[in-house]
């Protein structure tokens, strides 16, 4: 049933292996366009991830075309001296670049942004005073409308959060590698991916595991295990458009959370 990202497929992996060597001895141009073509499925991987949550006037190629630079800028950038996949380095580049060029157009409403702003003061507001993560009653009751009302707004604020929980460990250099699945435990991580950005991997730790059960759920099959939103919604019983909401309020806790740790120091 799940839909997981396709790997890139080689004839022979040790020529790609050569090819790296060539190119980060050389510099060579032909071999980095080998490399662009081998990788190229990740790009349209990631770009069909970030569209699932974007209006139908967003050109899906357009955002093909913002992850090819992405692309580029991780082959430019890796050492395959690290002990980690170029893949897994890649996708954060990747769905950073498409994530800058759609900021720079300026394409999210701003009453939209609004809404948003006021969903967190809530969502602050009511941690502060409960003490734990506020149910969607809660808070809709806070922002004194409805839960459908509150729904149809974290539908809306989805488009802030395209970027999601990746963007948050790949905003920096010192982040080059991380997504929500390096939190994860995984007995396959090595030792360099476990102590790699520790602190902020330790800190999004944490702030998941505030959530409530739902919510946690959600970000682990969508993060962790590739699940698109439709097959979580087949899981936990509810239509694809409430997964969609469950993830854009887990996000926007998230994001509170982290951001008061770092206010504070």
């Amino acid at each position: 049933m799940t839909t997981k990202m396709q790997t890139v497929e080689v004839d022979d992996q040790d020529q790609v292996t050569l090819l790296w060597k060539e190119y980060k001895t050389t510099k060579s141009s032909d071999a980095r366009d080998r490399l662009i073509v081998n990788y190229s499925p990740l790009v349209k991987y990631v770009a069909g991830r970030v569209a699932s949550g974007l209006p139908g006037n967003i050109d899906p190629s357009d955002l093909v075309s913002y992850g090819i630079f992405g692309l580029i800028d991780a082959i430019d950038k890796f050492d395959p001296e690290r002990a980690i996949k170029f893949e897994t380095y890649a996708i954060a580049r990747i769905k950073g670049a498409i994530i800058d060029e759609l900021r720079a157009i300026d394409w999210v409403p701003r009453s939209v942004r609004a809404k948003a702003r006021s969903v967190e003061k809530a969502i602050v507001k009511l941690e502060a005073k409960l003490l734990r993560s506020p149910s969607d009653e809660e808070l809709a009751a806070e922002l004194g409308i409805t839960p459908k009302d509150l729904g149809d707004i974290l539908t809306e604020t989805r488009r802030l959060g395209i970027a999601a929980l990746d963007e948050i460990l790949a905003s920096s250099e010192r982040g080059d590698s991380g997504t929500l699945g390096d939190s994860i435990p995984d007995k396959a991580t090595g030792p360099v991916l476990v102590f790699e950005n520790e602190e902020t991997k330790q800190l999004l730790a944490q702030a998941v595991n505030r959530l409530g059960d739902r919510e946690k759920m959600v970000l682990a099959l969508y993060y962790y295990e590739s699940f698109t939103l439709a097959e979580i919604g087949q899981v936990l019983g509810v239509t694809e458009s409430r997964v969609c909401q469950i993830h854009t309020k887990a996000v926007m806790q998230l994001r509170l959370r982290l951001n008061d740790f770092d206010s504070q120091n």
